[in-house]
């Protein structure tokens, strides 16, 4: 596509970009869930050499810059025969940093539910899987909501870091469109339009969510 000035076409072009990094958050966040649940059940659950481990790879990940992970995912694995075009690295890398946010913040909820919880779980003879899914793991995901939805707006974000691999989302159209059009602030401008439009409203949810929580914890 070739466009000489910014005008409909361009937005658009940027409109793409946008899909694509809504639907790379999205990937993100339900790999990054499922792993993330189960790295903090083993955090918090599991025997010591299991928490150790876990303990290890969220530090390892957290210590480490996201654009360090999205290399290694796209150029380093190539070394070891793993050849994953863009997207594929793109959903790895990010997937993998999601991994360790969620699974700390995760496990903090799961670990901030009170004691007496846990013990009448237990006077009710229920098997450790039916006091995780009926008791602990219900009481977490309340706790939970506020800093979750306030960790997407990071996802989201990050996914700009993956424009340096040359997978076209936002970011990387609004690098191209810019070539093209040679008028950066109008291209630059929509961009940030763009993500404060997916990014705001996360972040005052997040918010609400907070702020209902203390409220019903105050009761």
């Amino acid at each position: 596509m070739m466009i000489q000035s910014f005008g409909w076409q361009s937005v658009q072009f940027l409109f793409h970009g946008l899909v694509w990094t809504v639907g790379l958050s999205l990937c993100t966040f339900v790999g990054g869930g499922i792993f993330g649940l189960l790295f903090a059940i083993a955090r918090s659950l599991g025997p010591n050499w299991l928490r150790a481990l876990v303990a290890g790879y969220i530090q390892l990940v957290q210590a480490t810059p996201l654009l360090i992970v999205v290399f290694l995912s796209y150029y380093g694995l190539s070394f070891l025969g793993f050849y994953f075009p863009p997207l594929a690295a793109a959903a790895i890398s990010l997937t993998i940093y999601a991994t360790a946010f969620l699974a700390d913040i995760w496990r903090g909820c799961i670990e901030a539910i009170p004691r007496t919880q846990w013990e009448a779980a237990d006077a009710l003879a229920l098997s450790p899987f039916q006091r995780l899914r009926y008791v602990i793991l219900p009481q977490a995901f309340q706790i939970s909501l506020g800093p979750t939805v306030g960790f997407m707006v990071q996802i989201v974000k990050n996914t700009s870091v993956t424009a340096l691999i040359g997978f076209v989302e936002l970011t990387r159209a609004g690098q191209l469109l810019n070539n093209m059009t040679f008028q950066p602030f109008h291209v630059f401008l929509t961009v940030a339009a763009m993500y404060f439009v997916i990014c705001y409203p996360l972040s005052w949810w997040s918010e609400k969510l907070k702020e209902r929580k203390h409220a019903g914890t105050a009761h």
